[in-house]
């Protein structure tokens, strides 16, 4: 005899959790939140140790100092680094009325993340029964980023970029979230185990329909060899961004944001 087992919408009260009515209800102000804001930039890679965060604090830095209005986002929930990046303090952010308000930079950029809640060097740390950790965190960490996009006010930007962690989990469920795909920046290092680490990552937003606004190279001309940027942008089709030096300059951001704008 074949065993009938209810779906999630064949439960009736007191059955059902809402969950549903739930995420639905926080795609809502997603949407409310992120009506001001013109373009989001996820700024990915597949694999971590590239500078990822290090892009993202200088390119909003740039994008604000060409008058931009701008906001960051840092997704990286376990290994947060833009607020140091960006020079901001910890616990800067306020809450008025249910909503945070973002810390904001010396040169204006907007910015939430959860190390300017965290103690200097204390993890991340969510409730529950430590035995089944493994189960229900990373669904956490999921209903955080929805959090965090939902419940932070960033007012009227014209880019708000972020910062993804290594993994494309995030990835995809920042493009379920938001009204519209974000665009993606890829970010690569020159190594060739960096290039197959991007590449999936790559055809993971190609995939998804994501757009790909092109490859960032960085670390270029340190103790790395390879040509990882040039042959992902190749084979992708997507412009190569910038080379980064080991030692970039203002100049080199500001380059930058000449290249992804226009490719924007």
């Amino acid at each position: 005899m074949p065993l009938k087992i209810r779906t999630y919408h064949d439960l009736t009260e007191p059955d059902r959790s809402g969950l549903a009515q739930q995420i639905g209800a926080q795609r809502q102000r997603v949407a409310e939140r992120l009506a001001a804001v013109a373009r989001v930039w996820a700024v990915m890679s597949g694999k971590g140790g590239v500078g990822k965060s290090f892009v993202t604090a200088h390119l909003a830095t740039a994008l604000a100092r060409s008058g931009r209005a701008v906001g960051v986002l840092d997704a990286d929930l376990n290994g947060p680094t833009v607020p140091a990046l960006l020079r901001l303090p910890v616990a800067s952010c306020t809450l008025h009325d249910g909503v945070v308000e973002p810390a904001v930079s010396p040169e204006g950029i907007r910015c939430f993340s959860m190390g300017l809640l965290l103690e200097d060097g204390r993890p991340l740390a969510f409730r529950g029964p430590e035995a089944e950790s493994f189960v229900w965190r990373e669904a956490l960490e999921a209903t955080a980023l929805r959090e965090l996009l939902a419940d932070v006010a960033w007012g009227r930007l014209d880019v708000l970029l972020v910062d993804l962690p290594p993994a494309m989990q995030r990835f995809a469920e920042l493009a379920e979230l938001l009204p519209a795909p974000p665009a993606a920046v890829a970010i690569t290092i020159p190594t060739p185990e960096s290039e197959d680490a991007v590449r999936r990552a790559l055809h993971a937003v190609r995939d998804g329909g994501v757009s790909c606004l092109g490859v960032i190279e960085n670390m270029v001309g340190g103790p790395f060899s390879g040509d990882a940027g040039e042959a992902l942008a190749w084979e992708f089709g997507v412009p190569l961004l910038a080379r980064i030096p080991w030692h970039p300059t203002p100049q080199t951001w500001d380059e930058l944001v000449r290249r992804v704008e226009g490719a924007s």
